[in-house]
């Protein structure tokens, strides 16, 4: 199954919906793109060059959260077809239509597969003035971990994408360096055994620490520090993480 593109969706509540918009199309160095949908519930953050790959969407219930869509290369088959291969792998069908098949993953992750549209040019990172560069290019399941191991199982053989080593709580995939999107895996202790995988956003930047006041001025705030990451939630409370990685490639920076 070949996927050409990940796009990532930025779900809120109707009360939020325009701060926590404003928020991320700023961090971005992003514009907005006419919204679109029946309520004119979906809007594109557009960046200065390169494919768009980040939506936002106002919903109708629930706290908000975020989204994956998969784009299928058509050669490869059509919609149907791929949900009927997800379904084999573990997933389950929660609403279809043309063109679109809405999934919950083994662990209950939404995410939707469509069609492709060309889409080929991962954006170069934005520059904060004073915050330096950086680039939202990463997906982080949060995973319980009795559903850890066949999370994983799943999206590799989903996608097609090898996995990567371990590295303690955390998993990836190898996958091609045309995706604008990194999936990382994570194994959480959350509220219960039941509670379904969830996902927050990780941004690449130059410097955390140039970066994460940079944020905080536009209305996010540090939640806490690690070694390799700062946990921050944006102005409607959404957690996210700034990571110590290349901007540009995603990889760790070279040891000095």
């Amino acid at each position: 199954m070949t996927f050409r593109w990940l796009t990532l969706f930025l779900d809120f509540p109707a009360g939020s919906f325009d701060t926590g918009v404003a928020f991320w199309r700023e961090v971005t160095g992003s514009a907005l793109s006419p919204f679109r949908g029946a309520a004119g519930e979906f809007a594109t953050l557009l960046p200065p060059d390169g494919d768009a790959y980040l939506r936002v969407q106002r919903i109708a219930d629930g706290s908000g959260g975020c989204h994956l869509d998969l784009h299928l290369d058509p050669a490869a088959g059509t919609v149907d077809q791929a949900a009927d291969r997800a379904v084999a792998l573990g997933a389950v069908v929660r609403h279809a239509s043309e063109g679109l098949v809405i999934m919950g993953s083994p662990g209950g992750f939404t995410f939707c597969l469509v069609r492709w549209h060309g889409e080929s040019t991962v954006p170069r990172p934005a520059v904060l003035d004073a915050g330096g560069a950086s680039r939202v290019d990463q997906l982080c399941l949060d995973t319980p971990p009795e559903a850890f191991e066949r999370e994983c199982a799943f999206w590799a053989a989903l996608t097609g994408w090898g996995p990567l080593p371990k590295s303690g709580e955390f998993a990836r995939l190898d996958q091609p360096a045309q995706i604008p999107l990194r999936l990382l895996f994570q194994r959480r202790d959350l509220a219960g055994p039941l509670d379904p995988v969830s996902g927050h956003v990780d941004v690449a930047c130059a410097s955390r620490e140039r970066l994460a006041p940079r944020h905080a001025a536009s209305g996010a705030r540090i939640v806490s520090v690690f070694p390799d990451w700062t946990t921050m939630a944006d102005p409607t409370g959404r957690l996210y993480c700034l990571t110590v990685r290349e901007p540009e490639t995603g990889r760790p920076p070279e040891p000095c």
